[in-house]
C-alpha cells in the first residue's frame, strides 16, 4: 500500500504550506484583498467584444480580402436582413415601403436602410429588367385589365369595385362578355368578403386577379437591408436595433394577423440570438452543475468544511484570474470567456488533489497543520509540475492566428498559476480557520481494487499489447474524423434568425451563399461575369451593368402600347370622394341583385359562383359599419398600390449607367471606381460539399474572390491549423519541461503515452459515432489535454517516489473525483438546447470517460515495475 507520509516534493512547498497555516488570517486576508482588487479592476475596466471578426488574425490573406471589401462597401457590413412576407404582393410592397420610411426616421438606431427589391427606381423601371417575353405578357395583362382599371381609378373605393362588377354583369347581359370570364373575380371577392364577415383575416390581390395566376414567393417577399448602430460593449450589439424594428413593424400594422410577417436574419441577428440561445438554459445548466458539483465534492472529501474551503478557493481564484486576464488582454472576446469553466475544472482538480492527500496524512497526526504541511510535501511537486505543464499547453496558443483562442490561452495559462498558488496557500489557511476537526480517512483510496491491480500487474504484457493494438486501431480510424466547417450547424434551428436564413438559402433570388469580387471597370466586370457564368458550378452573376436592361427599345415599345390604352384613364383623374356607409349598403344591395339575376340564367359553375357572391354581399350589407369598413380596406388598399405601380411602370424610359440612382450605384461601385461582381451557386446546390466546389471553381478564375462559402472553409482550415500548431508547440514545450524535471526519458514517455492513448480513443470514438469536431467543441481540447497531463504527472511523481499499489491509493480517489467534478462542470453543457454547447458537453464526457479508463486500467500496467528498475 501507499505510504502517504513519505516525502515526494521539496521541503520548500511544505514550508510554504506551514507559513500559510501559521499566518492563516494574514494569508486569507491577503487573498481577499487581491480578489477585491481584481474585482474592482474588473468592474472599472470590464469590456467584452462580441465582434466575431476580431477572433481571427487580420494578417491572413482571406481576411485581408474580406476587410478590403468591407472597406470598399462599408454599408454592406454588419447588416440586419428584414425579411417581409405578405399574404399578397400588394401587402408586401406597401409594408416594405412603410417600414423602410419609418426606419429611416430613426438615425440614432439605423445608419442606413436600403430596399434592394423596391424603391422608386425599380417601381418605375422594374418591368424593363425582366425578359422581353415576360414584359410582353405583363403589358398584355394590363391592356386586358383596362376596362375595369379606368373606372376604379376614378372611384378607388368599395363602391367603385362593386360598380365595376355591376357594369361587367351588364356586359354579360348584352353578350359583350361571358359570366365564366368573371368567375375568377367573383370567387376571389367571395373568399375575401366571407373572411371579413366571419371575422377572419382577409386579403385580396389585384395583381393575382389581373395575371390570373397565384402569386409567387418572389412577388410576396421583400427584403430590407438595414445597417444598425452597433454597441460592441453589449452581449447583443444589435439588440436595440432589432427590438426597434419589431416594435415599429407591430405599431405599423405589419403583423401576421394583418397579412405581413416580419422576420430578422443576417449577421447581426444571428450573433445576437446566439447569445439568447446560450442563455436560454443557463439557469438549468448552472443549477444542475452546482448541485452535482457540491454533491461530488462532499462524497470525495466527506467534510462540509473542506467543500466550503475548496469552493471558496476556486471562487477567489476565478475572480483573480478574471482581473488579471482583463489586464493582460484589454477585453474579453466570445472565446476567451471560456476561461471560466476551464479554471473551475482544473482549479478544483488541484484543490481535490491537495485535500484528499491532506485527509490521508491526517490519520494519526495530532493536528491539522502538520497534516497540511505533509500534504504539501506529498503532492506539492506534482501540482507544481502539472500547473506548469498545463499552463504551457495553454500558452502554446499565443503564436497562432486564432486570436480568440490565443487570448483564451493567455488567460487560462495565468489562471493555472493562480490555481496552483492558492491550492498550497489559501486552501490550507482556510482549513485552519474553519477549524477542521476531520480525523482523516484511514482508507482514503480503494482497497477493493487490490485484486484488479494484482491482475493488471500479472497480465502487464497483455494489457500493454492490448493498449498498443487499440492505439493502432484508433490511428486507422483517424481519417474518418470529420471537422464540421459550417458554423451554422452549431446554431439552434428554433430561433427566428436561423430559421429565416434557412428559408433564404432555399430562395434562389436571395441566397446568402454568394461570392463577391471587384473589377477595375464595368467592362472588366462584365467580362469576368461572363467567364464565371461559363463555369458549371456557377448559377448566375450580377454586376452593375445588369441594371441597364437589354432590348430596351423593344420593351419600351411594348410599354408604350400599354400606355396608349391605360394612360388616358389613369393619368390626370380626380378620384371621387369616398362613399358613406349608406352608399356602400346601397351598392352592395344593387350588385347582389345583379348577381342573383345572372345566377338565374343557368346552372353552371359560373352561375353558382355568382349566386354565392350575391349571398356574401347580402351578408356584408346586413353586417355592421365596421365590418363593411374592413371589407373596403381589404380590397381598396391593394387597389391603390396597383394603380400607383401601374402609373409608375408606364412612365419607364431609357436607362444608361448614368441614369442609375446613387444609392444603387453605391452598392455596386466602390468609391475608387472598382465594380462589384456577385456570383451565386445553382439553386438547390448549397450543401457544404457543393459550396466547397463552387468556391474552389470561382477562386480558380478569380483568386481575389471573397464571401461566405470561402470564409467558412478558410476559417475552418485556420482553426484546425491553429490547434495543430498549438498541439505541436504544447507537446514540445511540455516534453522539454518533463525532461528537465523528471530527468529520465523513460519517465517522460510514461507520462505522455496515456495522454496520447486517451486522445486517440477520443478521436476514434468521434469517428465511430460520426460526432464531428466543430468550432465549439474543439475549444474543449485544451481542457482535455490539461486534465490528461495532470492526471499522469500525479501518478508518475508518486511512482518515482517509490509508492506502489497506486490503483488502491488516495491518489486514485483524488483523480476519480477530480474527473467527476470536471465531467459535472462540463457534462451539464450536454443539457443545453444550443447545438454547439451540447456538442462540447458530449465530447468532454467521452474524453473524460476514456481518461478514467486509461488511468484505471492501462496506467497500472504501465507503472507495474518499480521506478528504480
Amino acid at each position: 500500500m501507499t505510504n502517504p507520509s513519505r516525502p515526494e516534493g521539496p521541503s520548500s512547498l511544505a514550508r510554504l504550506v506551514a507559513i500559510s497555516t501559521r499566518y492563516a488570517w494574514v494569508t486569507v486576508l491577503f487573498a481577499i484583498l487581491l480578489a477585491a482588487a481584481a474585482l474592482f479592476y474588473t468592474a472599472r475596466n470590464f469590456a467584452i467584444t462580441t465582434d466575431t471578426a476580431e477572433l481571427i488574425s487580420t494578417d491572413l490573406d482571406w481576411r485581408k480580402r474580406e476587410l478590403a471589401f468591407d472597406a470598399a462597401f462599408p454599408q454592406l457590413d454588419d447588416l440586419i436582413l428584414v425579411v417581409m412576407d405578405g399574404a399578397t404582393p400588394e401587402l408586401a410592397d406597401a409594408a416594405s415601403q412603410r417600414l423602410a420610411t419609418a426606419l429611416r426616421g430613426q438615425p440614432a438606431l439605423f445608419r442606413s436602410v436600403r430596399q434592394p427589391d423596391g424603391g422608386a427606381f425599380l417601381e418605375r423601371n422594374g418591368l424593363l429588367l425582366l425578359p422581353q417575353a415576360e414584359v410582353a405578357e405583363a403589358t398584355s395583362q394590363l391592356i386586358r385589365a383596362q376596362p375595369f382599371l379606368g373606372p376604379l381609378a376614378l372611384d378607388p373605393s368599395l363602391r367603385g369595385v362593386l360598380g365595376t362588377l355591376s357594369t361587367a354583369l351588364e356586359g354579360v347581359g348584352r353578350g359583350d362578355t361571358t359570366l365564366a370570364s368573371l368567375q375568377p373575380a367573383m370567387n376571389a371577392f367571395a373568399r375575401t368578403f366571407e373572411d371579413v364577415v366571419a371575422g377572419r383575416p382577409a386579403f385580396f390581390s389585384w395583381r393575382s386577379l389581373i395575371s390570373d395566376t397565384a402569386a409567387t414567393r418572389r412577388e410576396t417577399r421583400r427584403v430590407l437591408l438595414v445597417q444598425p448602430v452597433m454597441d460592441f460593449t453589449a452581449l447583443q450589439p444589435g439588440a436595440a436595433a432589432g427590438d426597434a424594428i419589431r416594435r415599429i413593424a407591430a405599431e405599423g400594422g405589419m403583423t401576421p394577423a394583418q397579412g405581413v410577417t416580419v422576420r430578422l436574419t443576417g449577421p447581426v441577428p444571428l450573433a445576437d440570438e446566439e447569445f439568447a440561445t446560450l442563455a436560454e438554459d443557463a439557469e438549468l445548466v448552472t443549477g444542475v452543475m452546482l448541485a452535482a458539483l457540491i454533491g461530488i465534492l462532499w462524497i470525495a472529501v466527506r467534510s462540509g468544511r473542506l467543500v466550503v474551503a475548496i469552493l471558496a478557493t476556486t471562487l477567489l481564484g476565478l475572480v483573480m484570474t478574471t482581473g488579471l486576464g482583463l489586464l493582460a488582454t484589454g477585453r474579453f472576446n466570445l472565446i476567451s470567456v471560456a476561461f471560466i469553466p476551464l479554471f473551475v475544472g482544473l482549479g478544483i482538480d488541484f484543490s481535490i488533489q491537495f485535500s484528499i492527500r491532506f485527509l490521508a496524512e491526517r490519520v494519526g497526526r495530532p493536528d491539522a497543520a502538520s497534516a497540511l504541511a505533509a500534504a504539501g510535501r506529498g503532492v506539492g511537486r506534482g501540482l507544481a509540475l502539472s500547473s506548469a505543464a498545463i499552463g504551457l499547453g495553454f500558452f502554446a496558443f499565443l503564436p497562432t492566428s486564432y486570436l480568440g483562442v490565443a487570448e483564451l490561452g493567455a488567460i487560462a495559462g495565468l489562471g493555472m498559476i493562480i490555481a496552483f498558488a492558492l491550492s498550497v496557500t489559501l486552501l490550507p489557511a482556510l482549513l485552519i480557520l474553519l477549524g477542521s476537526r476531520d480525523k482523516g480517512m484511514a482508507e482514503p483510496g480503494y482497497p477493493a481494487l487490490a485484486p484488479v491491480e494484482s491482475w493488471l500487474r500479472r497480465r502487464r504484457k497483455v494489457v500493454l499489447v492490448v493498449g498498443a493494438v487499440t492505439a493502432a486501431a484508433c490511428l486507422a480510424l483517424l481519417p474518418w474524423v470529420r471537422f464540421d466547417f459550417n458554423p451554422l450547424h452549431l446554431r439552434s434551428e428554433r430561433v427566428e434568425s436561423m430559421a429565416t436564413l434557412r428559408d433564404l438559402m432555399a430562395d434562389p433570388d436571395r441566397s446568402p451563399n454568394s461570392l463577391t469580387l471587384l473589377a477595375a471597370n464595368p467592362e472588366e466586370a462584365r467580362a469576368l461575369a461572363r467567364r464565371l457564368e461559363a463555369l458549371p458550378e456557377v448559377g448566375r452573376t450580377v454586376t452593375l451593368t445588369d441594371f441597364v436592361p437589354a432590348a430596351q427599345e423593344e420593351k419600351l415599345a411594348l410599354i408604350a402600347d400599354a400606355g396608349m390604352f391605360l394612360s388616358p384613364v389613369l393619368e390626370g383623374v380626380d378620384p371621387l370622394p369616398p362613399p358613406s356607409d349608406g352608399e356602400l349598403r346601397d351598392s352592395l344591395g344593387r350588385t347582389a341583385a345583379a348577381l342573383q339575376a345572372a345566377a338565374r340564367q343557368g346552372s353552371g359553375a359560373a352561375e353558382e359562383a355568382a349566386g354565392h357572391l350575391a349571398r356574401v354581399l347580402e351578408a356584408l350589407r346586413d353586417a355592421g359599419p365596421d365590418v363593411r369598413a374592413r371589407a373596403a380596406e381589404a380590397v381598396v388598399m391593394p387597389l391603390r398600390v396597383v394603380l400607383e405601380q401601374t402609373r409608375a411602370l408606364l412612365s419607364a424610359g431609357p436607362i444608361t449607367l448614368e441614369d442609375l440612382p446613387d444609392d444603387l450605384k453605391a452598392d455596386w461601385v466602390a468609391r475608387d471606381g472598382r465594380i462589384r461582381v456577385q456570383v451565386f451557386p445553382h439553386p438547390g446546390e448549397e450543401d457544404d460539399a457543393s459550396l466547397g466546389r463552387f468556391a474552389a471553381a470561382v477562386q480558380h478564375v478569380a483568386p481575389e474572390a471573397t464571401g461566405v462559402p470561402i470564409s467558412i472553409r478558410a476559417a475552418g482550415d485556420m482553426i484546425v491549423t491553429a490547434f495543430l500548431q498549438a498541439g505541436l508547440f504544447a507537446g514540445i514545450a511540455i516534453t522539454l519541461l518533463l525532461a528537465v524535471v523528471l530527468r529520465r526519458a523513460r519517465d517522460v514517455i510514461l507520462t505522455m503515452v496515456p495522454v496520447l492513448l486517451s486522445g486517440l480513443l477520443t478521436l476514434a470514438t468521434c469517428a465511430a459515432l460520426d460526432l464531428p469536431l466543430n468550432f465549439a467543441n474543439i475549444i474543449a481540447l485544451p481542457l482535455l489535454f490539461g486534465v490528461g497531463v495532470a492526471f499522469n504527472i500525479y501518478f508518475v511523481m508518486a511512482w518515482r517516489n517509490g509508492e506502489t499499489d497506486l490503483l488502491q491509493s488516495s491518489l486514485t480517489r483524488a483523480v476519480v473525483f477530480s474527473a467527476l467534478t470536471t465531467a459535472t462542470a462540463f457534462g451539464a453543457l450536454w443539457l443545453s438546447s444550443h447545438p454547439g454547447t451540447a456538442s462540447m458537453g458530449r465530447l468532454l464526457m467521452i474524453s473524460l470517460g476514456w481518461e478514467l479508463l486509461v488511468t484505471l486500467l492501462f496506467r497500472p500496467a504501465l507503472l507495474a515495475r518499480p521506478a528504480r528498475c
